[in-house]
């Protein structure tokens, strides 16, 4: 008697909450719109094109609550924007932070076909620098706050670092996830581990490919490391510098995904990748931030283990010459350059339980 009462009440309770669904099912991206939406009394959810250092530049900015503190993103590359992927990756940081995503100028969505000429005399690290500078004056002025976190990916730590010390009156912290040392050094090394493994495998199409672009990276004929990147990154994918299982991932298939971008967004994102990547990789090819170590502010570095795209090995050397109030450097075993795919679990708790004290008044 009681197991049949118990059937008919769940029968009962699905045919009430059951929702009545059409014959034709949603796309994932619909999908995905439907989920993100952010229904709380205190919550923001929005998108808009703002003006940075003169050139239209888009931004997100979603928060349950948007009381809580500003969490600047600053997507690495250069040109390769985590905006596309967030919503699978980084939607529970909006439970604790005021999460602000940026494609920086020319990249993503701020990409114009049209402007490519006059934008790339300005993409250079110091434009870029200004403009980070400028968007977190944006949005503190319009929150009424007087510092944000940034937290910044591969290419974007080097913006990171500089903000960090050029102007430490606006942050509470600085986050950085494969974090950048020495461009040249850590290319040499991730190519020197990547030969390595592909002779103790005997694997004869990779040792040809990697030995026939010798010497990587080229410091007499710089202009060669570019030709020889895609053969280089090939190959430390495949021994596990980028992500530790191996491969590329599936950062390209989680974006066809997203409710932000379409198709020709992505098709469109991809272009301005390559154009921003000719325009700054040989300013790229020669940071150094060796004599960048003192900061007036908490910097916490989370690493993958085996990062071979911007050395662990340069990252623990570096950290541990810092000069700050406050630092921690938070490794993360199952990773290796893409923490925020490989461990977005783990990730979420540090930055929970590591950055979001550090707002507090010190």
């Amino acid at each position: 008697m009681i197991g049949t009462r118990t059937t008919i009440l769940m029968t009962l309770f699905c045919i009430v909450s059951t929702p009545q669904w059409s014959h034709a099912s949603p796309s994932p991206n619909d999908a995905f719109r439907d989920i993100r939406k952010i229904a709380t009394e205190h919550g923001i959810e929005q998108q808009e094109i703002v003006n940075i250092g003169g050139v239209p530049q888009w931004i997100s900015i979603r928060a349950r609550d948007r009381s809580a503190p500003i969490l600047l993103v600053v997507h690495g590359g250069p040109g390769f924007t985590l905006s596309a992927v967030s919503d699978y990756y980084m939607r529970d940081w909006e439970e604790f932070f005021t999460v602000v995503q940026w494609d920086q100028r020319g990249a993503g969505k701020s990409y114009r076909r049209e402007d490519r000429q006059s934008l790339a005399a300005t993409l250079t690290i110091d434009r870029l620098v200004r403009d980070t500078e400028e968007l977190i004056e944006l949005v503190g002025k319009r929150f009424k706050r007087d510092r944000v976190f940034l937290l910044a990916h591969s290419f974007g730590t080097i913006l990171g670092v500089k903000v960090a010390q050029r102007r430490p009156d606006l942050l509470y912290a600085y986050v950085g996830m494969g974090q950048f040392v020495d461009a040249a050094r850590s290319e040499a090394l991730g190519y020197e581990a990547t030969l390595a493994d592909a002779r103790a495998e005997r694997n004869t199409e990779a040792i040809s490919q990697l030995e026939a672009i010798a010497p990587f990276p080229d410091a007499t004929h710089p202009e060669r490391n570019l030709q020889n990147l895609a053969v280089e990154r090939r190959w430390l994918a495949h021994y596990g510098g980028y992500f530790k299982a191996g491969g590329a991932g599936r950062h390209h298939a989680v974006a066809q995904l997203s409710p932000t971008y379409t198709a020709a967004d992505l098709q469109a994102r991809q272009e301005a990748h390559d154009f921003i990547l000719q325009s700054m990789w040989g300013e790229l090819g020669g940071v150094d931030l060796n004599n960048d170590i003192q900061f007036d502010v908490p910097v916490i570095i989370m690493q993958g283990r085996h990062d071979r795209g911007t050395s662990s090995v340069l990252v623990k050397e570096w950290h541990d010459a810092l000069k700050v109030p406050y630092k921690k450097l938070i490794w993360f075993e199952e990773s290796s350059h893409m923490v925020y795919e490989e461990e977005p679990g783990k990730l979420l708790v540090a930055l929970v339980n590591e950055v979001l004290p550090l707002a507090r008044p010190r």
